[in-house]
């Protein structure tokens, strides 16, 4: 079992005002160029009621206007997003292309993501669907659910501890808010089979991917594949066996060869992993969809399971 477990930073909530180009999705996607300068009015800091501390919803979330866009930002240890309340539908009010555009970090709001609050199907309290920096929707973000579980508290103003039980594309899982805001996320049993990955690289006798050569721009990598909901490739030397010093490595060259090589069907999130000692790993990650990020909630469990079964680290 794999466990996401670290700090959730939070930024200021800040809502559209006036985006006069830029309208909410309807029947057809189109995005048009804004001719004005958007108008970001930030609100007051977000706040969630813990034990010693009573704060202030996100109150504002509710005076919309029909074409105005309303969002509040948040990032995970780095690894950041724009959140729409979408409680009201199961389909989202912006469409890819559009969030592609927020998500520009020049143009746009500037984000690794845009992710939707929506109503929960099967019982569950909420879904969750979120739209990728380019425009792909991946089937959860470790980090991205964490954020949304602080998120639909603000909006509830609700009382912690509490957990939220939310439907993904990954299927359900739970995250918990503790009586200190922090947010913990058990995300499950890792998938180990190749073609559940999914990846061609062959597998062993059991299925497993563990310590499987690829060539990427012609050089020959071992890597462990493993998924967690979404897939991963974890990569800690080259066939030669020396270990990597990943500050030294040109990501944005390396990360796209990866997540668009052929034995990765639906392309593959990559971490590049240094071991420092048994319980010290670093990291550096490759998102599908989204680039070079701060932080990977479900790269990091990964990179674990990864570790683990290549006998770089203890359990």
């Amino acid at each position: 079992m794999a466990l996401a477990h670290s700090y959730l930073s939070l930024s200021q909530s800040k809502s559209f005002s006036s985006f006069p180009s830029f309208k909410k999705q309807s029947n057809s996607c189109r995005v048009e160029r804004v001719s004005t300068p958007y108008i970001v009015r930030p609100t007051s800091a977000l706040g969630l009621k813990t034990k010693n501390n009573d704060s202030a919803s996100l109150s504002n979330m509710n005076k919309k206007k029909e074409d105005a866009l309303h969002f509040v930002k948040y990032h995970g240890i780095g690894n950041d997003f724009i959140l729409v309340d979408n409680r009201d539908s199961l389909e989202p009010q912006i469409c890819a292309e559009q969030a592609t555009k927020l998500c520009n970090r020049n143009y746009g709001v500037g984000a690794d993501g845009v992710i939707f609050a929506m109503p929960g199907v099967n019982g569950t309290d909420y879904s969750m669907r979120i739209f990728n920096s380019d425009g792909s929707e991946p089937e959860m973000c470790g980090n991205g659910i964490r954020c949304m579980a602080r998120f639909v508290a603000e909006l509830e103003n609700s009382d912690v501890p509490r957990s939220y039980t939310i439907h993904t594309g990954a299927g359900l899982i739970v995250p918990k808010i503790q009586a200190d805001g922090k947010v913990i996320v058990d995300m499950g049993q890792p998938i180990l089979n190749a073609a559940d990955i999914p990846t061609n690289l062959p597998g062993k006798e059991d299925g497993v991917v563990v310590k499987s050569e690829l060539v990427v721009n012609g050089k020959t990598w071992i890597v462990t594949c493993v998924s967690m909901g979404n897939p991963h490739c974890v990569t800690f030397s080259h066939e030669d066996g020396e270990a990597l010093d990943v500050n030294s490595l040109n990501l944005e060259h390396l990360g796209p060869l990866f997540e668009h090589h052929e034995m990765f069907p639906a392309r593959t999130n990559t971490e590049f992993v240094q071991v420092l000692s048994s319980s010290h790993l670093r990291m550096r990650v490759w998102e599908r969809g989204a680039g070079a990020t701060l932080a990977c909630g479900t790269g990091a469990c990964a990179l674990v399971v990864a570790a683990v079964l290549e006998g770089r680290s203890e359990r």
